[in-house]
């Protein structure tokens, strides 16, 4: 499976640009992060779906922007999302947006993750949202998203103490999207998920695109 992680800016950047190198890079997930999440939410996400030519899974402004996206040649077998914390007027402001997805018979649990700027909060998120990935019941685990810390952080680290390592090791910078100087994007999967390639994109235009850079993950999931 090939799955794509891109913090998108609240589409506030590229948007041509952004969806052309979605649809280049063909990914069978994308685990969005600030997708369109107030005013008319859905039939904007549903469009950005359509212009990065995939469908839309779950999450959006109920979970504070974060998404799930899948190709047509993936089945979604379950869904699920979980706000997990809310302006003080009560509209969603981060939570995780999860599915459990099947290629060629290989079944995977994908979560969504955009952590929050205060360091107090997010070791919280990350437990919480790892929680809503495990109750999927699926051994084979995958987690993607905007970190919003360095991999030294307590999130990573919690991550890779539940069992989910990082799969990108030294891949480089993530944000800005034009002159990348820190690593904050990640994914992160179980031991039985193996991994194929990890790259940071630089595509023509990235930078244009938003400001985070995307990554893009291939993995080899055991069928089940």
């Amino acid at each position: 499976m090939r799955i794509l992680s891109w913090n998108l800016h609240g589409l506030r950047d590229d948007v041509p640009t952004l969806a052309r190198i979605v649809r280049d890079l063909d990914p069978d997930v994308m685990c969005v992060q600030e997708a369109p999440k107030f005013l008319r939410w859905r039939a904007k996400v549903a469009g950005l779906a359509r212009e990065c030519g995939l469908l839309y899974v779950t999450g959006g402004g109920t979970t504070g922007g974060t998404t799930l996206l899948a190709n047509l040649r993936v089945d979604v077998e379950r869904r699920a999302e979980l706000a997990l914390s809310r302006y003080r007027f009560g509209w969603p402001d981060r939570g995780v947006a999860a599915a459990v997805v099947r290629k060629s018979g290989a079944r995977l649990a994908v979560a969504s993750l955009h952590l929050p700027l205060p360091d107090t909060e997010r070791l919280d998120h990350v437990r919480r949202g790892l929680a809503v990935l495990r109750a999927a019941g699926v051994e084979a685990m995958f987690a993607a998203g905007d970190m919003n810390e360095r991999p030294s952080g307590t999130a990573w680290g919690h991550l890779e103490e539940q069992g989910l390592r990082d799969l990108g090791p030294g891949s480089g910078p993530t944000f800005p999207a034009a002159g990348p100087e820190r690593r904050i994007d990640g994914a992160f999967a179980t031991e039985s998920v193996e991994l194929v390639d990890y790259q940071v994109v630089d595509a023509p235009g990235v930078e244009r695109a938003s400001d985070h850079r995307p990554v893009l993950v291939s993995v080899r999931v055991p069928s089940a």
